[in-house]
């Protein structure tokens, strides 16, 4: 597909970002929790060394989910990945007055 194509509303161009390095370090980190495999993944993604992502892949922290991943089997028993998201409740907390009793 060519940068710039005409449609019935004019012409449309596609910018063309290529990916960074901390995209392909989060990408890693998504498929696989094991250092070397991350690394083997970001390397292929970018086209970079493999010493030079380790080295920033150590510098930047693990990823951390803020949800839990549940594995469950359908009915033909293929595994699927569920995530399981817990929301925070954002009530409005009021004091109820206490009333003393005067007699």
């Amino acid at each position: 597909m060519s940068d710039v194509w005409n449609t019935k509303y004019g012409k449309r161009r596609v910018r063309n970002e290529p990916a960074t390095l901390e995209d392909a370090i989060f990408a890693a980190q998504g498929m696989t929790d094991d250092l070397e495999g991350q690394v083997e993944i970001a390397s292929m993604l970018i086209d970079l060394p493999r010493e030079e992502v380790k080295a920033a892949l150590t510098r930047k922290a693990p990823l951390r989910l803020t949800s839990s991943r549940i594995a469950a089997t359908s009915a033909d028993g293929q595994k699927r990945a569920v995530l399981v998201e817990r929301r925070p409740v954002r009530r409005m907390i009021t004091p109820v007055p206490v009333r003393s009793r005067t007699a």
